[in-house]
């Protein structure tokens, strides 16, 4: 009998004895094998980005107040994912963010990384890094010492931290700048360094707190880019937080929509755009129309037109149907040929290059009588080829919603 012959015929041992003996073999495949390829998962594992994050429950108060930053907090985040807390001032994201980290200590909840509980745990056991709005980066220090002062304090030797702080230099477009101290780089640039010093220790996980705030606009767009492909190159587990957003949209994976220190929903960029599950998450995120209608729950009618209705919608005879611009068409009254739609008039035509956003007022008093007195101004957008030619201010058109799911609240 050969030896394939005789491991195959071999009984499988226990997983105790299996784990115990080197040689051992469970189901054919031998133990130091098995060893050696689970060695190679975790190091490879730990490479793109570590583990997993799990914020459990967590309660967070300041002290001298009975507000709760954040409450029964919860969030999960796979390997490798980038997952962007999005919201306004006071909402908790950044608290959120340096709960996670351990700057702030919690009074309630857990939260796991990698699968290890490591809510008691000090900052500089975490294996995370940090990036904030303001750059903290040493003036006295070139752009390579700054990046390689984390490696100098875990007691990696000099060639070794210039090899590695030369690589993330070089990652980030900025190899031709290490040796310039950073008073004599732009705030795109710091930032870059900031983020090169942030991953040169190779975290499990990498947290963004509003890093792009500080930049003007142009710079922004190109960094906030820039950092997404370098999460994607790296693979390490993020948490970026904005009040920004379009910044959100363009580099997450998901976008966890935060409110009164809880999430109110998270999902993709996309699904949470078309689908929200709230009027705060609607209302937040782009721009959307409060529209009167009536609806069962499953459906509406918006200006006679019958609209598909999103899950968690309000039933009722008067109801506030949101409608993005882009779901709402306009015609002059003289192209319009339907009883569908309802009159107003255009009070202002923005141009957007190959989009046209034009505001206009219903003129019926009847759904200003619905909207407590005030005029309902509607916005539609369209791509700008569709404009009806010679438009102006002040001109009567038609509006009407497109058959595309809505949220009624």
């Amino acid at each position: 009998m050969t030896v394939d012959e005789k491991t195959l015929a071999t009984p499988a041992q226990t997983e105790d004895e299996f784990k115990n003996d080197p040689t051992a073999t469970l189901q054919g495949v031998k133990a130091k094998d098995v060893t050696k390829a689970a060695k190679k998962l975790l190091k490879e594992s730990a490479e793109r980005g570590g583990g997993s994050i799990q914020m459990q429950d967590v309660v967070k108060i300041y002290p001298g107040s009975t507000v709760h930053a954040l409450d029964d907090f919860n969030l999960d985040i796979k390997p490798g994912e980038m997952v962007v807390l999005l919201g306004g001032s006071g909402c908790g994201k950044s608290t959120a963010l340096r709960s996670l980290a351990g700057l702030e200590d919690i009074q309630g909840g857990r939260i796991m990384v990698g699968g290890q509980d490591v809510t008691g745990v000090p900052v500089n056991k975490r294996e995370m890094a940090m990036v904030f709005q303001a750059y903290s980066l040493f003036p006295h220090m070139t752009a390579l010492e700054n990046v390689a002062f984390g490696l100098e304090v875990r007691g990696v030797g000099k060639e070794e931290r210039r090899r590695i702080a030369m690589e993330q230099l070089e990652l980030v477009g900025l190899k031709d700048q290490a040796k310039k101290y950073t008073q004599q780089m732009s705030g795109g640039q710091q930032q870059r360094v900031a983020l090169a010093r942030a991953l040169a220790i190779k975290p499990r996980v990498l947290l963004l707190d509003e890093p792009l705030s500080a930049l003007d606009a142009k710079v922004r767009v190109q960094l906030r880019d820039e950092i997404r492909r370098i999460q994607l190159n790296t693979g390490t587990t993020t948490v970026f937080v904005t009040h920004d957003q379009e910044e959100a949209l363009a580099v997450a994976d998901r976008i966890g929509v935060m409110n009164h220190g809880r999430i109110e929903q998270i999902a993709a960029p996309q699904d949470l755009y078309q689908r929200p599950a709230t009027e705060y998450v609607a209302t937040f995120i782009g721009l959307t129309n409060r529209l009167p209608g009536a609806s069962n729950g499953e459906e509406a009618v918006v200006f006679g037109q019958r609209l598909p209705l999103l899950p968690n919608s309000a039933t009722g005879d008067s109801v506030a149907v949101l409608v993005r611009p882009e779901n709402l068409t306009l015609a002059l009254p003289s192209q319009h040929d339907s009883n569908i739609g309802e009159h107003a008039r255009v009070e202002v035509i923005h141009f957007l290059g190959s989009l046209v956003r034009v505001d206009t007022v219903i003129t019926s008093g009847e759904f200003q009588r619905w909207n407590k007195g005030e005029q309902l101004k509607v916005t539609v957008q369209l791509p700008a080829n569709e404009l009806p030619a010679g438009l102006a201010t002040g001109d009567e058109v038609v509006v009407t919603p497109r058959a595309v799911a809505a949220l009624a609240c």
